[in-house]
């Protein structure tokens, strides 16, 4: 993991870098910070008297030269899921009930196979009775509206080209809800100007050889694990993660700003503060490049940690597919696992 502090400049497109010891892994350019968080005003970071970029620059709103023409935003992510087209080349689906489920939901629109732009014509809260499975080539675009998710959280499995926008995750219950989920298999993401906090689970999961997302200018808050990518030491199939986060503000959550394995992480222009155990965490073969980002420590200090975690015991079993439970073997002596280990080779 490293900090670098410098100018930087903005291109249309990011240029071409060496990215650890891989290289033609290209990364974005880092444009100046601006003061907007979460999918509505009100959910600012706070001022910052010398912001990182050119003093002479004034505040504005992200996307706004293409945030009055619906399908302009498709194509404005930075980062590994710039790539993401969502529901571009599709047709407009309207939400016009808030109903779980039925005609005229977003679940309804959310599962059809072909490509849609998915717009809200109703403000309010959705109560999910189960996750909300979005396919892909799909767009959730909750501009102009308020549109608030409790309940449980919404899954991308198996898909690609998805966009969420401007929409509120809060007071999601249950074993394993997330806010969003990120797995198995899915690419080409962006999570844009959303806010999510208070999941009985992470509030972004993504595991499970997931890779090329962007998360930006969204707000964490009031919540313990925040962000986990990748899934668990034995998972080596997530070694492909890429993520960018920028421009995301962590208001107070305990820690997992985020948690990675395996994944390449990109952080920059990210405010992060008053964390409970750590601000960002790398283990298992995991790399994360953290550029001008801002972490005010609380009373827990340590903004970077790295955990070794003993994998090598818990790998030899995935790979003799032995059918024990990783809850089981976290638990075991390792004397036990020794054991095993020897019956297995019988």
């Amino acid at each position: 993991m490293g900090n670098h502090h410098g100018r930087h400049h903005k291109n249309n497109r990011p240029p071409q870098y060496n990215y650890g010891p891989y290289s033609g892994n290209s990364a974005p350019t880092i444009p100046s910070p601006i003061g907007n968080y979460g999918p509505y005003s009100g959910n600012s970071a706070p001022t910052v008297s010398n912001p990182i970029g050119n003093s002479n620059m004034g505040l504005h709103l992200p996307y706004g030269h293409v945030d009055l023409s619906l399908r302009g935003l498709a194509g404005q992510a930075e980062g590994f899921g710039r790539c993401a087209v969502g529901g571009l080349n599709g047709a407009v689906y309207r939400v016009t009930t808030l109903a779980d489920d039925g005609p005229g939901s977003l679940r309804d629109g959310c599962r059809r196979k072909e490509p849609l732009w998915i717009i809200f014509e109703v403000s309010g809260t959705i109560e999910l009775s189960s996750y909300l499975n979005v396919s892909s080539y799909k767009t959730v675009d909750g501009r102009g509206q308020r549109i608030k998710f409790t309940g449980k959280g919404l899954r991308l499995k198996d898909c690609e080209h998805v966009i969420i926008c401007n929409l509120i995750f809060e007071g999601g219950r249950g074993h394993d809800i997330d806010g969003i989920q990120i797995k198995p298999n899915s690419k080409h993401i962006w999570i844009d100007r959303c806010s999510l906090s208070d999941y009985d689970d992470g509030l972004i999961d993504i595991t499970r050889q997931s890779t090329d997302i962007t998360i930006s200018r969204c707000h964490f808050s009031n919540h313990d694990k925040t962000m986990l990518i990748g899934a668990d030491p034995s998972h080596t199939g997530d070694r492909c993660i890429r993520v960018t986060i920028h421009h995301c503000f962590f208001d107070g959550s305990r820690q997992r700003h985020p948690r990675v394995r395996f994944g390449r992480v990109h952080l920059y222009n990210n405010y992060t503060r008053n964390w409970g155990i750590y601000a960002v965490c790398a283990s298992v073969e995991s790399q994360v490049y953290s550029q001008c980002n801002i972490y005010e420590a609380g009373q827990k200090k340590v903004a970077f940690k790295y955990y070794t975690e003993k994998n090598t015991l818990y790998s030899c079993f995935v790979s003799r597919h032995l059918t024990i439970p990783w809850s089981v073997l976290a638990a075991l002596d390792r004397k036990v696992i020794c054991l095993l280990l020897e019956l297995s080779r019988v």
